[in-house]
């Protein structure tokens, strides 16, 4: 194990179950969940991320069904209807689709989807059924079911990011209200989410060890950078208003030898504001197999995120994996990075573009560091995705077996009831062929 640090025990005991042991998870109880639906605010196919490890792995003893938000048609005759899109281990990806008239009568959309998720549900006798959500926006559509478990996979403080919608804090305490568990992305995260929900549950980003580990053993350099000369200094994620433009800007001017190579889509900013300096390499989104291949030809991996609202609760998820495919890492100074990883000295930690560079000089060196390597593999042991999904299969398997034998058991005979009168629409008739 790791050496211990003054703030490691502090964080284990404030967040339950956030680290399940192995032998924990061997003694678990045998998976009995009713079939999943999960509400979402990410699509399934655009970045590998919490929601797909976790549900991939569901859809391994269940039925699962993702709602993605709804797609809105330019024609307005268009009849709402559900698309079934088949992925992993037999999830189903759902998607209702509306016609435009409805984007901007939010009342009337939800009403739709109800309609035709209700409609669905029946088609799929789906009656009994437990609720996951990663966004409370989708309350709208899904308030009016009975599900017999709800849980809130809080991944983000979606409130603090950029177009976010101005109810969305309403809504969330709404679904804290109807919420039977709470999970946290990670460690400050659950610091501000306990304090709204009595069974909150940090479970921090978590890693695949034997996917990114490949970047240890011998793979092939991808064409598009083979070409780009060393040192590499990489970066993958989502770009957007978290990213530090000026830092990477100053960065790539105040060390020409260095590339910087940045993989990952570019939303919510204009691409125009981005440097271009011509060590400055934008390889676009690659598909998460492709990940391994990328990280093995950098020489180190970077957080570069900016401080501000959108970042102060999240837990990269790429820490671990920048870990595991063994890549030296530095980041500036996010709360979630620098415990435990800047504490345990696994990830360098800066604040700005003169110390980041040092670091970066130091970082060049770290692969020849054995005792940095033995301690970031001891750690890395000690979490994983599959621990942290059968630690929350569990928590979920109590609450439902502690609710009483009516609510873990009645099932619907029918279509989900609407419990309140809510606003009416009429639909459109089917479009002709």
């Amino acid at each position: 194990m790791p050496p211990s640090s003054t703030v490691e025990a502090p964080l284990r005991a404030s967040a339950t179950a956030a680290r399940p042991s192995a032998s924990a998870a061997e003694t678990s109880a045998p998976y009995a969940l009713p079939d999943l639906v999960c509400f979402a605010h990410l699509h399934w196919d655009f970045v590998w991320q919490r929601p797909q490890h976790l549900l991939s792995r569901f859809a391994q003893h269940g039925r699962v069904f993702y709602v993605e938000d709804a797609f809105y048609h330019n024609d307005d005759l268009i009849e709402p209807h559900v698309e079934i899109k088949e992925r992993q281990n037999e999830l189903k990806v759902v998607v209702v689709h509306l016609p435009q008239r409805l984007r901007q009568d939010e009342n009337a959309a939800d009403q739709a989807q109800f309609e035709v998720l209700s409609q669905f549900f029946n088609e799929q006798a789906l009656t009994k059924y437990v609720f996951w959500y990663y966004t409370p926006m989708a309350l709208g559509k899904s308030r009016h079911f009975q599900p017999v478990l709800t849980v809130y996979d809080c991944m983000d403080e979606l409130a603090a990011f950029k177009f976010a919608p101005p109810e969305l804090k309403k809504r969330e305490q709404e679904l804290f209200q109807k919420a039977d568990l709470v999970f946290t992305g990670g460690h400050t995260l659950y610091e501000a989410k306990r304090e709204q929900h009595p069974d909150a549950h940090a479970f921090p980003s978590s890693i695949d060890k034997d996917h990114f580990g490949q970047a240890r053993g011998p793979l092939a350099e991808p064409a598009d950078q083979a070409g780009i000369a060393h040192p590499r200094i990489g970066f993958f994620g989502v770009v957007d208003e978290r990213l530090d433009i000026e830092l990477l800007r100053e960065l790539s001017q105040q060390h020409p030898e260095w590339q910087f190579v940045i993989i990952g889509p570019v939303v919510k900013i204009d691409p125009a504001v981005l440097p271009r300096t011509p060590n400055v390499h934008y390889l676009g989104g690659k598909d998460y197999k492709e990940l391994p291949s990328y990280l093995k030809g950098w020489d180190v991996a970077t957080l570069l995120f900016a401080d501000n609202e959108s970042t102060k609760f999240i837990s990269p998820t790429k820490t671990p994996e920048y870990l595991a495919a063994g890549n030296p890492v530095v980041s500036t100074p996010i709360r979630d990075v620098v415990r435990p990883y800047g504490d345990l000295n696994l990830v360098q930690i800066a604040d700005n573009a003169a110390d980041f560079g040092k670091a970066i000089s130091t970082a060049l060196t770290q692969r020849d560091d054995a005792d940095w390597r033995q301690r970031t593999d001891a750690y890395l042991a000690t979490i994983s995705w599959d621990q942290t999904w059968q630690a929350m299969v569990d928590l979920m398997q109590q609450r439902l077996a502690a609710k009483t034998p009516d609510a873990a058991t009645t099932t619907q005979a029918s279509a989900p009831q609407v419990e309140t009168k809510v606003s009416e629409v009429t639909l459109p008739p089917a479009q002709a062929n």
